[in-house]
């Protein structure tokens, strides 16, 4: 069986062509229309990535990837008609992996949903990765998925998980923007440079003592992420 995909739309056309372009690729497809159902067939069936529209009528796509979130660090995408940068923002702040803007592109879409997925696989590991990562305070387990903050268990999404694999494998090295994208969401465009942001803004408050002040993770402008593997 395929990878069960949460799909959550109030547009019954638009909820008939994910079901279709899920299935179509071997899929699971689990639409629901409000965030009743999706929550009910989230408990019942435990899918393995989500796809959200951010406008559900009456209903708010926000809260539903919060209540989403709070459950499962499963990848969630929103999908969103909304153009401004702080519509997206707050859907990223809400617990989101991705974005991609209405109307979207078929294969695009496709694109998200197996990148994310294959991340997020057991295999996707190069075997060569060391199975235990230290970098000043942080230890992290990567067979076993855990990380933690001088002995404190670190509460990540699937991907800010990958974000701190991916730098904690090259700390004290800035790693290009463009290679960070490629790596954790595999692509890079103006979208993904977005989510960027708002993700290592996210890693900062669970792993910061002042959000505002990092003393970890660092951003070079116009260059990339640094994550220190010493801290004063």
């Amino acid at each position: 069986m395929g990878h069960k995909i949460l799909l959550v739309d109030d547009e019954p056309d638009i909820l008939d062509l994910l079901t279709f372009l899920v299935v179509r690729v071997d899929m699971v497809a689990l639409p629901a229309r409000e965030p009743a159902g999706a929550l009910a067939l989230f408990e019942a069936e435990r899918p393995d990535l989500g796809i959200i529209d951010l406008g559900l009528g009456v209903w708010s796509g926000l809260d539903l990837v919060r209540d989403l979130r709070a459950r499962n660090d499963m990848p969630i995408i929103v999908l969103t008609a909304r153009n401004s940068d702080d519509d997206k923002v707050r859907c990223l702040e809400s617990g989101a992996d991705d974005y991609v803007a209405k109307p979207f592109s078929d294969r695009e879409l496709v694109a998200r949903i197996r990148a994310h997925l294959r991340r997020i696989s057991p295999i996707y590991h190069d075997p060569a990765d060391q199975a235990i990562l230290r970098a000043g305070p942080l230890l992290m387990n990567v067979a076993q998925h855990r990380a933690e903050k001088a002995g404190r268990s670190l509460d990540l999404t699937a991907t800010e998980f990958r974000l701190l694999h991916y730098l904690m494998n090259r700390a004290s090295t800035v790693v290009p923007t463009g290679a960070i994208l490629k790596e954790v969401w595999g692509h890079d465009d103006a979208a993904a440079r977005e989510v960027l942001r708002v993700m290592v803004y996210r890693l900062r408050r669970k792993l910061e003592e002042d959000p505002t002040s990092p003393q970890l993770i660092h951003t070079v402008p116009g260059v990339g992420v640094m994550l220190r593997s010493e801290v004063a």
